[in-house]
């Protein structure tokens, strides 16, 4: 990877409607779950200029009703992300690229060491599975 390893840029997150139906709705999306995190990937042919790992965080107001608690957890999640997605860059095949969705599935927020350790669970499970 080029660059400084330790960044998530605007190229790694997923944002195209197309792409993110494409995540959810493909009968090869499978999910992970490690509460109160659910993880749902899908892997795909790398065109030109992807990245190689697309990511959506998504905290859904039923579950937390204040705004605030929904920007803290996203950042929470952003955060470790950032500094572990190391883990699935080494193992991706150079020609495939890799949708993924984080879930948020508590009704409360959660300590950030709570969030880095079922993350690193999750990327680990989704590493040794690619």
């Amino acid at each position: 990877m080029e660059g400084n390893r330790f960044t998530f840029t605007k190229q790694e997150r997923l944002v195209s409607q197309k792409l993110i139906e494409r995540l959810f709705n493909e009968p090869t999306s499978r999910s992970l779950a490690a509460f109160p995190l659910r993880m749902v990937y899908h892997l795909r042919e790398r065109q030109d200029g992807d990245a190689p790992v697309q990511v959506l965080i998504s905290v859904p107001k039923r579950h937390l009703r204040h705004a605030v608690d929904r920007n803290r957890v996203k950042r929470q999640v952003r955060e470790v992300y950032r500094l572990r997605k190391q883990t699935l860059y080494s193992r991706l095949p150079a020609d495939k690229a890799l949708l993924l969705a984080f879930l948020w599935l508590a009704d409360k927020t959660v300590p950030s060491a709570v969030v880095a350790a079922k993350i690193d669970l999750l990327m680990n499970r989704l590493a040794a599975r690619l």
